[in-house]
């Protein structure tokens, strides 16, 4: 029994002298070093006045010497670390004017003996309580040890505390940030472009995001290798006839993960503003968009490009459902394109209700459109614009307009409003970014005014992607190097593409129904082998189809088609040369109006007038409907007031007849009036005999 007692308590004790181990050292010194060194230096220098003064003296100054080390060795950026340094510093100045009295006194007399047992305990009690709260692992001990807090401090920002550095292994490190009392975020974020000098990275490598929900918290990121410096490959879909609301990679995040933006799926469908300078990616960045929207099933695209339509989708075209370029329709057919958008929005938009849908899904009958246009400044005003991109959003039409600069002289601020996901490429100015990119993103320092230097690499906000991934750049995939490919894939799809809804195409009228270039799609696919259903790479490089005249996707030949023009607008200039010139404004007929009687006889002349019965009512609306029915059939689907004169003439009608007819047209759905006054032929009259 008694063995067993002292074997607990033998445990016991060495358990507590464990424990106690760490903190006995301070304890040790203070009551060993103190009474050795000074009973040393007495014995030195204290058997006489001259030494003991000379050797006080010299003690003193190495105090104050040793004391300054202390404090420029013991620095840090917390409140923690600056109560360390104070401690050291006084526990080294104590010790060393303890010992330096000690020269004369000596260690063994009072008041020496009792500073000594006084100060000694002190001393070892409070680095005690500084040992407890450091195996605490106190937050505020730990704060900050890393390259990241050194280098917050170096670019003045000392008081802002970064922690919980990490890297991704992939060239990216993130690190949490806390301001001050007094600092906010933005004072960070000015600093950006110091840390990434600090770095030696590009400017846009670092950017700051804030926290929504704390205003004192952030997000510092940094790349500090650049993984996409070799290109993205184009990645094809998945298999063909996927619905709209599947994710579409578009490239890869400067992270390593995949960028894929999913328009459809997102909770509102956001319109997309592209923008960047020549040669900055914004083609390589379509191409891979469409390519894989045209292998999917409901679904119509309509595009616009009038600058260099060809060259960019050419051989991808069978995909679009209407596509128009300088050499299929022209400005005409663009400007005919943007006017019946505004009844097709109206139809679906009733469509979908009598469904009993707020917005497009895939159960409704309708497909989901996407309306890209290129350089849109130079194809459509702003009102036509902002009003299509109102309303298209609910109805499940996606419109993406690129352009080269966003400002407010290309495209008015309603319309950038209603465009709100963004894929900023290159710009020459940072300026130039807030046009396109949120405050937000631009603030962070996400800004890519790197112009056409580095293509391919961007910005991207909206279409479903995170918020927190708005900041990081990405690089789109390359697709010159695989555009046969595309276009055999293009091809395959058509057995799986939907023609446009009834709806849709009755709405868009005759502009459609007569559009120059017709898309194939499963209702007049040509007839093809049957394509693969998946496609876990980019299909095989398509035969030399460029050498065979069959395979031509215009079958036009350019200088043919520019031969016909020529001799098309000669003769338009004979013709009105043979017309009369304008009256002059002071002759005696200049004053008669259209709606005018004819005038009586002129007494002075042989000239005679015949007033010939008025055509009824139906004889005139015949006349009129019968020029706008003959245009239609014509192709000629705008016109203005002022062209339908002579058929006004013809009517026996004047202008204000005219104008209420146009009216009535307009409301009844036949025609379609634009802000500058011209009318646009929805579709054909019928006229009673």
């Amino acid at each position: 029994m008694p063995t067993g007692r002292s074997g607990v308590l033998s445990t016991i004790g060495n358990h507590l002298a464990a424990k106690a181990a760490p903190y006995l050292p301070p304890w040790i010194g203070a009551a060993a070093l103190p009474p050795v060194a000074g009973w040393g230096v007495n014995e030195m220098w204290g058997d006489s006045a001259l030494s003991a003064g000379l050797a006080s003296a010299g003690m003193g100054a190495g105090g104050v010497l040793l004391s300054a080390v202390t404090w420029a060795v013991a620095g840090g950026t917390n409140k923690f670390r600056r109560f360390r340094r104070v401690q050291a510093t006084a526990s080294v100045a104590a010790g060393m004017g303890w010992l330096t009295c000690s020269v004369s006194a000596g260690p063994f007399g009072h008041p020496m003996t009792d500073l000594w047992l006084l100060g000694g305990g002190l001393f070892a009690a409070s680095w005690n309580v500084r040992q407890i709260m450091r195996d605490a692992h106190d937050e505020t001990e730990e704060t900050e040890t890393t390259g990241l807090g050194k280098l917050a401090e170096a670019i003045g920002l000392e008081k802002v505390q970064v922690k919980n550095a990490r890297g991704n292994g992939k060239g990216m490190v993130s690190a949490d940030v806390v301001v001050p009392p007094g600092k906010t975020m933005e004072d960070v974020q000015s600093a950006a472009p110091k840390l990434a000098a600090a770095l030696h990275v590009p400017p846009s490598a670092v950017t700051v995001d804030r926290n929504p929900d704390n205003a004192a918290r952030g997000t510092f990121s940094a790349r500090v290798a650049d993984l996409l410096k070799d290109g993205v490959p184009f990645r094809p879909p998945a298999e063909l006839g996927l619905l709209p609301t599947e994710p579409i990679p578009v490239g890869l995040y400067a992270d390593g993960e995949v960028w894929s933006i999913n328009p459809f799926l997102a909770e509102i469908l956001q319109h997309l503003l592209v923008m960047g300078v020549t040669g900055s990616g914004k083609s390589e960045f379509a191409r891979t968009v469409l390519a894989h929207l045209m292998t999917r099933r409901k679904l119509s695209v309509w595009l616009i490009d009038l600058s260099k339509g060809e060259q960019t989708v050419g051989h991808m075209a069978e995909g679009l459902d209407w596509f128009v370029d300088k050499n299929r329709g022209g400005q005409r057919e663009a400007k005919a394109l943007l006017r019946c958008l505004p009844e097709v929005i109206a139809a679906r938009g009733t469509e979908l209700a009598n469904e009993g849908l707020d917005q497009w899904t895939p159960d409704s009958k309708l497909n989901a459109m996407v309306v890209w246009i290129e350089e849109a400044a130079d194809v459509a005003d702003f009102e036509v614009l902002d009003k299509i991109a109102r309303a298209a959003r609910s109805v499940g039409i996606w419109l993406v307009v690129s352009l080269q600069r966003a400002s407010w002289k290309n495209v008015s601020t309603d319309v950038r409003a209603n465009l709100q996901a963004a894929a900023c490429f290159g710009v020459d100015d940072a300026a130039d970014a807030g046009f396109c990119l949120p405050d937000r993103v631009t603030e962070s320092g996400a800004i890519p005014d790197w112009g056409a230097d580095r293509p391919g690499y961007a910005y991207a906000t909206g279409m479903n992607i995170p918020a927190k991934r708005w900041t990081t750049e990405v690089r789109g995939s390359l697709t010159k190097t695989v555009k046969e490919q595309i276009r055999e894939m293009v091809l395959a799809a058509a057995a799986v593409r939907d023609p446009l809804d009834d709806v849709s195409a009755r709405a868009a009228g005759l502009a459609y129904e007569r559009r120059t270039h017709h898309g194939t799609n499963r209702t007049n696919a040509p007839d093809t082998a049957t394509a693969p259903a998946l496609l876990h790479a980019v299909p095989a490089p398509a035969p030399e189809w460029n050498d065979r005249e069959d395979d031509d996707i215009d079958a036009v030949d350019p200088a043919v088609e520019e031969a016909a023009a020529m001799e098309l607008q000669d003769a338009y200039d004979d013709v009105m040369s043979h017309i009369p010139a304008d009256p002059e404004p002071d002759a005696d007929y200049a004053r008669l109006r259209l709606e005018d009687d004819v005038p009586d006889a002129d007494p002075d002349t042989d000239l005679t007038f015949e007033q010939t019965a008025r055509p009824s009512t139906e004889e005139a609306r015949a006349t009129l409907y019968g020029q706008i029915d003959a245009w239609a059939a014509q192709d000629r689907l705008t016109f203005e007031p002022g062209d339908l004169i002579p058929a006004t003439v013809a009517a026996g009608r004047s202008r204000p007849w005219l104008q209420g007819e146009l009216k009535k047209l307009t409301e009844q759905g036949v025609l379609q009036r634009d802000g500058q006054g011209e009318y646009t032929i929805v579709r054909p009259i019928a006229v009673a005999a």
